[in-house]
Parts: structure tokens; C-alpha cells; sequence
């Protein structure tokens, strides 16, 4: 026996007005299986999989009516009545006589419909916000706990449900729970501040009250504990969460600024790599840093943050290596980042490889380094335009000018090949490698 429909199968479920039942045997016994009108949805014509009715009292198939929702549509479909509510309202009854319906047809191939979910609905959000926050308020880890377990687990469910959390000021109040666990005691409360930091790097971006309650004192330096502590996966939370809020106001990278210990755990991060994300995200704190001041250039040159950018540069995919020459540029701009810069062999020779051959991102960054390298170089030997002559720097400046870069990019490279220019008969080689390849040094 065969089944066909009018309209394709859809997963293994029946779909369309009919299923028409073929006996290869019989051509006379062919059997045609209407589905009843009820069980259809008004705008798929489909049978509905979880049927929910509206204000107006007709049933959709869920996914079909948010996504007639989803598109601007503020009427009922069938009554053309203006919604005044786009609450969905579970159909049960509909839907049990649906799957009795599948399995009374289950032996012509009519696979009988799951029970779905019940997605999560902005009050019951609020509703479980309020008990956490009551729970926060008394200070009853258990309860949070409990409550964030449960939150979790709906996020996990679907992604309608994590859009539905998230739309209802979850993350504020999770965030201001951490603030109040970090205040009254970060050791007593590790193991919920923990938890909180996971779920809240489910919810980028944030809001601006999250970021208020998350970029405070108190917080930022519970964050930096995290980042000096043995626990991988904390630590790792604890980036993303300081990535986030870096990139998305300067007032945080001031305030991160201010914490005197940041550095230290942020070059271990990159000594020590968790995973390319975490590397990633570190990259991305720091230079946030090292561009908010001179300071920061100094401290992190100092601790040795110069050589191992230059170490990872040699074999770096493309937005790792983008991100290593952003920090290694902010960094040759201090005399401390410069002299760490000239001591270690590799940094021009690897710095002239990486230009025009990862991104035009990245070609910017090098130039810039290489020419804060070259135009402030006071030793008297000057060993910084020989290297780079060497590593075969004017050829390939040459040929960028030729097919054109950003304005500022050109300006430091025009600079930089007049005093290139002054070297080439003393030092010169030839890269003879194909310019135009993407591969890494």
C-alpha cells in the first residue's frame, strides 16, 4: 500500500486536504482520506500540529498564526476582527481529537501528532520574576536556585520560549540578583553568582538596566575573582559577559579600568587559551583596554602580553589574528609595548607576512604597527626598517598603494615606504611568495 497527499508530506505528518490511499494491488480499491475541516488550519490548510485559539475564537496552527503576527498582521485571518489580544490559548480538545483521529488512520501510514509544549507566556515570566526576586531579597539561595533551573530548562525548550524571557526584563533582574549576592558576600554566594553569570550570557545583548547592575563596583570585581579562579567554565562565562559590556559602552571600560587586577587573569587568558571564543573575547577586552589609555598599554606590555600576540599571529585563523593585531597596534603605541616589540625577533618579520594576506581588517592593523615600529625606532642601527626591508615590507606596501586602501591606512603607508625607501640598498628581500594568497605565516 501506498500513501501520496496533494501536498508533500511535511516531516513524516500528513499535510493538505486529502491523503489519497493507493492498493498497488487493486487499482479499483484506492481510497481517498479527507481531513476534516476542523482539523486544518485557516491559513496553512494543514493539519494543525498544536492548535491555539485566539481572542476571536477561531484556532490556528501555532507557528502559522505568530507567524501571521509576526509579519504586521493585526486582524484575524478569518473574521478580518482586529485583534485586541494575540494571547494563544492551547486548543486541547481540538488537539486530542486530532490525534485520535491519526491513530484511527495510523495503518494508512498517518503518523499520530506529538504533544507539544506549551511555550512559556509573558505572565507566567513575571510571575516567576517576582518569586526570584522575593527569593533574592531574603537571601535564599535554594529558592534562586530552584528558580533558575526552571528558567533555564524553559530557554532550553525552544527558542520562542529563551525570546519570550528575555523580552520580560529577565536579565535586569537577574543581573541586579547578582549585583545583591556579589554585595553581601562573594564567597558564601559563589556557587549562585555562578549560575546567574552562565544564564545571563544566554541574553545578549542587554538592556540598559542589566548593564547598569552588571558593570557596577561590586560586580566587576566579582567578575574579576572569577577570571583569577581555576573553574574553566566560570572563567570563560566571566569574558563573554566583560565582552558584551565593553563593546557596548565606553563608560564600562572606564569602570573595568578602575579594577586594578583585570590584567593579570586577561594575559592568562591568551597564555592559557579555554577555547578560540575565550581567546576571541579577551582579545576583545583588551583592546578596549589598551585604547582607553596609556596605562593600560604599559601594563599589559609589561606583562608580556607582546610576545605571545606575536606567538599567535604565526598560526592565527582570521578573527583571532584580526583581533591579535588590533591589540598588538594600541600596544606599539607606548615606549614600553615598542621595546618589548623590538626584543622579540618575529614581531616585524610576522607582522609584514600577515599584510595582504588575511583581511583588508587586518592589513590596516599590521601597517599601523609596523609603522608606529619603524617611525619611532631610536636605536641608532635602526634595526626596525631593516627587518622590516628585510621581511620584504616595501614590495608589499608598494603594491597596496597600487590597489588602493582606507585613507588613513594609505597615509601610513605612504610614510612608511619614504623611509623604507632610505634602506633599500642596504637590505633588501624580495617576497616571493604569491601576494594575493590568503595563506597564514
Amino acid at each position: 500500500m501506498m500513501i501520496s497527499t496533494r501536498r508533500e508530506r511535511r516531516n513524516g505528518k500528513i499535510g493538505g486536504m486529502k491523503a489519497m490511499i493507493y492498493n498497488n494491488s487493486s487499482p479499483s480499491n484506492n481510497l481517498e482520506i479527507t481531513i476534516p475541516n476542523h482539523f486544518r488550519c485557516p491559513i496553512s490548510l494543514d493539519l494543525m500540529k498544536d492548535p491555539v485559539t485566539l481572542s476571536t475564537g477561531i484556532t490556528y496552527d501555532r507557528e502559522s498564526i505568530e507567524k501571521w503576527v509576526e509579519d504586521g498582521n493585526q486582524i484575524c485571518p478569518v473574521t478580518k476582527q482586529v485583534l485586541t489580544s494575540v494571547d494563544q490559548i492551547p486548543n486541547h480538545t481540538i488537539r486530542r481529537m486530532i490525534q485520535d483521529w491519526c491513530v484511527a488512520n495510523r495503518s494508512y501510514g498517518i503518523d499520530r501528532i506529538p504533544t507539544p509544549r506549551i511555550p512559556v507566556s509573558p505572565t507566567e515570566v513575571t510571575e516567576m520574576l517576582s518569586k526570584f526576586k522575593t527569593a533574592t531579597r531574603r537571601g535564599d539561595q535554594i529558592a534562586c536556585l530552584n528558580m533558575l533551573d526552571k528558567i533555564k530548562s524553559l530557554m532550553k525548550e525552544s527558542e520562542r520560549n529563551r525570546s519570550c524571557i528575555v523580552a520580560n526584563r529577565t536579565c535586569a533582574v537577574l543581573s541586579a540578583s547578582f549585583e545583591f549576592f556579589a554585595t553581601s558576600s562573594i564567597d558564601k554566594n559563589a556557587k549562585i553568582l555562578e549560575v546567574i553569570l552562565a544564564l545571563v550570557t544566554r541574553m545578549f545583548p542587554f538592556d540598559s538596566e542589566a548593564q547598569s547592575y552588571l558593570a557596577s563596583p561590586v560586580s566587576l570585581r566579582c567578575m574579576e575573582l572569577f577570571l583569577k579562579s581555576g573553574d574553566i567554565s566560570r572563567r570563560g562565562n566571566t569574558i563573554l559577559i566583560l565582552r558584551e559590556l565593553v563593546s557596548m559602552d565606553e563608560k564600562h571600560v572606564f569602570a573595568l579600568a578602575k579594577i586594578d587586577g583585570v590584567v593579570e587573569p586577561l594575559v592568562r587568558l591568551i597564555k592559557e587559551p579555554i577555547c578560540p571564543t575565550s581567546t576571541k573575547a579577551s582579545l576583545m577586552v583588551m583592546y578596549y583596554l589598551v585604547s582607553s589609555s596609556a596605562e593600560h598599554k604599559s601594563r599589559f606590555a609589561k606583562m608580556g602580553l607582546v610576545s605571545l600576540l606575536v606567538e599567535i599571529l604565526v598560526e592565527a585563523e582570521k578573527s583571532i589574528c584580526e583581533k591579535a593585531l588590533a591589540v598588538l597596534d594600541e600596544i606599539c603605541g607606548s615606549e614600553d609595548g615598542r621595546e618589548k616589540a623590538y626584543s622579540h625577533s618575529l614581531t616585524i618579520p610576522v607582522l609584514v607576512k600577515k599584510l595582504l594576506r588575511v583581511s583588508s581588517l587586518a592589513t590596516e592593523f599590521a601597517v599601523s604597527a609596523v609603522w608606529k615600529l619603524c617611525k619611532n625606532d631610536k636605536r641608532e642601527d635602526k634595526g626596525a626598517l631593516l627587518e622590516a626591508m628585510q621581511a620584504g615590507a616595501f614590495q608589499k606596501i608598494l603594491l597596496l598603494l597600487q590597489i588602493g586602501c582606507a585613507d588613513r591606512t594609505k597615509e601610513k603607508s605612504t610614510e612608511l615606504l619614504k623611509l623604507l625607501n632610505l634602506y633599500r640598498g642596504r637590505s633588501e628581500c624580495i617576497d616571493s611568495v604569491n601576494l594575493y594568497k590568503g595563506r597564514p605565516f
